[in-house]
């Protein structure tokens, strides 16, 4: 199969046979504020650095910056919302995340995905391990998340 439009316009739903090693995605846009760092951190993730500008100014971020949890749960929306549209929906199985810059307050995130590796199920015929590698950019293209997912696809139905 061809790559993946990087335009996220209505998709169709895919299925294990529509995937290929190599296919490419890109999602839709998020842009986050201050009061959206500061919501999500009050509830899950209460640190000063994530809550209180000032206080950030002296932290290792030397500013405030999103909760890597925070990205994470954008990074999911977005993929949800306008990336990889999967039929049976996205089912993770595990995964490796990685944060090499904070995210802050006028970001604008998008992701970036390939498929890396699929795996077919010896147990389960009409599934399989499908490794995904996506990026969580800004607006500069700075990659702020690395997030290596391990999604259960299942084949379309007979």
């Amino acid at each position: 199969m061809a790559a993946l439009p990087e335009d996220t316009g209505a998709k169709r739903a895919l299925y294990l046979e529509d995937l290929s090693v190599g296919d490419r995605f890109q999602s839709g846009e998020h842009a986050l504020d201050v009061a959206q760092i500061k919501a999500f951190a009050s509830q899950f993730d209460p640190q000063p650095f994530h809550t209180d500008e000032e206080a950030a100014k002296n932290s290792f971020f030397g500013g405030l910056a999103a909760s890597g949890w925070h990205t994470a749960a954008l990074t999911m929306k977005l993929l949800v919302e306008s990336g990889i549209p999967l039929a049976e929906g996205i089912i993770g199985s595990g995964g490796e995340l990685q944060w090499p810059k904070p995210t802050r307050p006028g970001d604008v995130l998008h992701v970036v995905g390939e498929v890396l590796d699929i795996t077919p199920s010896r147990s389960r015929p009409g599934r399989a391990m499908v490794t995904m590698r996506c990026r969580t950019l800004n607006q500069r293209g700075e990659v702020l998340q690395y997030f290596t997912p391990k999604l259960v696809v299942h084949a379309r139905p007979a």
